[in-house]
């Protein structure tokens, strides 16, 4: 049988893996920054901790902002895929409110992600932004099958988005919550879904794997 013959990547592939792994390495060093200085922090100290020169960074991305947005995102889709474990988001509310209950364990399990979250959440445009995007999404899909109101529902959506944020500061910033505690304002903020009080604490009570 003949040798199959190794892949030689042209100028324009070698150019593009080249690319692609400066892009992967300025968002990695950018989430470090996120978890050590959090996202005030400056160009210079960007710079200073990818080791590059300014010009590589504006060469990928047209501004901090937007490096920051994109390591964030990534860390945090990155961690939603592990929260998961590969089933569909949506699937059920019950899985959702699972999820939830991991950010609060997430110094545990994922300390670069729960010291990101520490220095964000004073600004929390970003988690407020995705619970409203995405997240709302998700509210709507298992809303459909029943299992929430549909009334006023994108009010409800808002009002649960800051809850949820309040209760992650209360966790990760002021440690004001221990997660048990965080579980507790979880319950009765799901009331905000007219959930009745028995429904709400099985929803918590479920084991988290």
């Amino acid at each position: 049988m003949a040798r199959k013959k190794p892949t030689i990547l042209g100028s324009s592939g070698r150019q593009a893996a080249y690319t692609a792994r400066t892009r992967a390495a300025l968002i990695e060093s950018a989430q470090q920054v996120l978890a050590e200085i959090g996202p005030n922090a400056t160009i210079e100290q960007l710079v200073e901790h990818a080791k590059v020169a300014p010009n590589t960074i504006y060469n990928h991305f047209e501004s901090k902002e937007k490096l920051f947005s994109e390591a964030l995102d990534q860390i945090w889709q990155e961690w939603l895929i592990w929260a998961y474990a590969g089933k569909p988001v949506g699937e059920s509310f019950q899985a959702m409110i699972t999820v939830y209950r991991k950010l609060f364990l997430v110094g545990e399990t994922h300390p670069l992600l729960s010291s990101i979250l520490k220095n964000n959440l004073g600004t929390p445009d970003f988690l407020i932004q995705t619970l409203q995007g995405k997240g709302l999404d998700d509210l709507q899909k298992v809303g459909v099958q029943g299992e929430l109101s549909m009334e006023a529902f994108e009010q409800r959506g808002l009002l649960w988005s800051y809850c949820l944020v309040g209760i992650l500061y209360g966790v990760h910033v002021s440690k004001k919550l221990s997660p048990s505690q965080a579980d507790q304002a979880l319950e009765i903020a799901l009331s905000i879904w007219d959930l009745s009080p028995a429904k709400a604490k099985k929803l918590v009570s479920h084991p988290i794997k």
